[in-house]
């Protein structure tokens, strides 16, 4: 009888047999010996499953380590509650007004706290001991689905408003808290079992508030080396303060503006702040007499080809006379494009673009000489001259936009003083609240599957398939330039991911739940959950929100 109650288990090929009820992190013990790091979370024929839950069907499991992005994010998550518990017993709960985790900077969460308290590496060296403290002694961070008011109540009792207002936007009756040696939080996603998983990670004042430093993803048994870019950081930072000022800090108070029916003015306001900055950057090329090449790059879907329309409108207004051009234009011809280690075509990489004849055709332009600009022919993988020919006069600029447009050696015969460089991304600053930030990199994904639909005709599941290869060319070809750029551009709009939201919740519920895919379909759904939608009528056609949800009045 015993033998029937016995329930098979695969992993990895291999087959198990375990009696109903055994709880994962049992199961994950006893294959740990096959893993390099421990074993974080578990993949149940496609649904994750924390480690307390209990076996109760034949499954195949897939263990997930901080190697895999979700055991990643579990751990980051984690180490944030352990941190915010190790603040509190070190600093005084009643000492405490708040703590805000803002955004991710170079393997490490920037965190801003405010109270009764000097922000300083006394204080910090006293809460990173506290948190080895609690982590030598594998406490165990308890999960527990309690009614959504009652959660309203106690976050309200804690002084947590945030959360509290957060809830009161949720149609669920319940919700799931996590309680960590008597401190209780609500947290977006997954927590491993017990803090004596937690050995990696360190504390470090920076720049006005401090870091929680964290390993990285390819290597999780080691803490990251921190090399912060100051350009992006002072745009990140900059960006939260404009918005603490809007009071649009957090989802619940965006929220609040959208039900209050004042999402018109939140919509115009941010757009103003963003022609505000486009029109500074513009009148500041146009300071500088020599030069003659913007050159714009940034990571996909940070909306450049947009913003380089604004930009040139801008440049128009003061006086200038500007001319866009692709660098897409100076591809190789396919036959001559090298290839990666998988035998695919690398278009990403600097080895892809026909770097002497943009130098050639930019340095002639210099001179004074007119040029025939190429045009690429994408379907049959050729470049083409169809009698575009460009003089430059003494007010012309010309306004480059592609990957590559910050690395030197792209365009290495231009005399520096010639050349003004922008680095575009969406740095989003918004989060889910205090303790729960939104990557930045959520943002551009939700950009990409949308425009990715409308004009390509991909599905979400192509295009998240796709999205790691495209984050390594980014990683490779264009965030090691970025401090190079003479200004950085955030291109994030607070209200976007509620704009977005109901043109990419179609498409991410399309994503079948048999694919690998179906995980980080189903967590961007969740995370979009907490959004109340904001329609498109009031978005103006010059926004660069609409160069992925359409409507535009530019040619993009």
């Amino acid at each position: 009888m015993k033998e029937h109650s016995l329930l098979k288990v695969t992993i990895d090929g291999a087959d198990y047999a375990y009696p109903k009820g055994t709880p994962y992190a049992q199961i994950a013990a006893d294959v740990q010996k096959n893993k390099r790091y421990p074993i974080l979370l578990v993949n149940r024929d496609g649904k994750l499953c924390e480690l307390h839950k209990t076996l109760d069907r034949d499954c195949t499991l897939k263990m997930l380590t901080a190697e895999d992005k979700p055991g990643m994010l579990t751990y980051e998550r984690s180490a944030v509650f352990l941190m915010l518990k190790a603040f509190y017993d070190v600093a005084g709960r009643e000492n405490v007004q708040r703590i805000s985790v803002e955004f991710s900077i170079s393997h490490a969460l920037f965190v801003r706290a405010a109270g009764n308290f000097k922000l300083d590496e006394a204080l910090l060296s006293r809460v990173e001991a506290r948190m080895r403290e609690l982590a030598a002694q594998a406490l165990p961070i308890h999960k527990q689905s309690i009614n959504t008011d009652d959660a309203i109540a106690l976050f309200q009792q804690e002084n947590l408003l945030d959360k509290a207002r957060l809830l009161s936007y949720r149609i669920n009756s319940h919700v799931n808290v996590y309680t960590l040696d008597g401190f209780t939080d609500y947290f977006y996603g997954y927590m491993v079992p017990n803090t004596g998983y937690l050995t990696c990670f360190a504390l470090q004042i920076f720049e006005g508030g401090f870091v929680l430093r964290l390993p990285d993803q390819k290597n999780p048994g080691e803490l990251a080396e921190f090399k912060p870019s100051f350009k992006v950081f002072r745009e990140l930072y900059d960006a939260t303060i404009k918005s603490d000022a809007m009071n649009v800090s957090n989802v619940a108070e965006m929220n609040e503006i959208i039900s209050g029916g004042n999402s018109t003015q939140m919509i115009l306001a941010h757009e103003a702040l963003m022609e505000k900055k486009i029109g500074d950057i513009a009148q500041e090329i146009a300071s500088r007499k020599d030069v003659r090449f913007v050159m714009i790059a940034g990571p996909s879907s940070s909306g450049k080809t947009t913003f380089s329309h604004r930009l040139s409108t801008q440049l128009l207004a003061c006086g200038l006379k500007p001319h866009p051009i692709a660098t897409d234009n100076y591809f190789k011809n396919r036959v001559d494009t090298p290839r990666d280690e998988n035998g695919q075509y690398d278009f990403e990489g600097l080895g892809a673009m026909d770097v002497e004849q943009f130098n050639a055709d930019m340095s002639r332009l210099l001179n004074g000489e007119t040029v025939e600009i190429p045009q690429y022919n994408f379907k049959k993988g050729i470049r083409e001259y169809t009698g575009d020919y460009l003089t430059l006069g003494p007010q012309d600029v010309l306004v480059i936009e592609g990957i590559h447009g910050l690395n030197d050696q792209f365009s290495y015969s231009l005399p520096k003083e010639s050349k003004y460089r922008i680095y575009i991304s969406c740095l989003t600053t918004l989060n889910v609240d205090d303790h729960n930030r939104i990557p930045t990199t959520d943002a551009r994904l939700l950009r990409r599957i949308e425009r990715d639909a409308r004009t390509r005709g991909y599905s979400a599941k192509a295009t998240i398939q796709l999205w790691p290869s495209v984050r390594k060319g980014e990683e490779a070809n264009i965030f090691p330039f970025q401090d190079s750029a003479d200004t950085i551009f955030n291109s994030a709009l607070i209200y976007e991911t509620a704009l977005l939201k109901p043109y990419v919740e179609p498409l991410l519920f399309d994503v079948p739940r048999d694919c690998e895919e179906y995980l980080e379909a189903k967590r961007l759904l969740k995370f979009l959950n907490y959004f109340l939608p904001v329609p498109a009528d009031d978005v103006p056609k010059t926004s660069l929100t609409r160069e992925f949800i359409g409507g535009g009045c530019y040619k993009v």
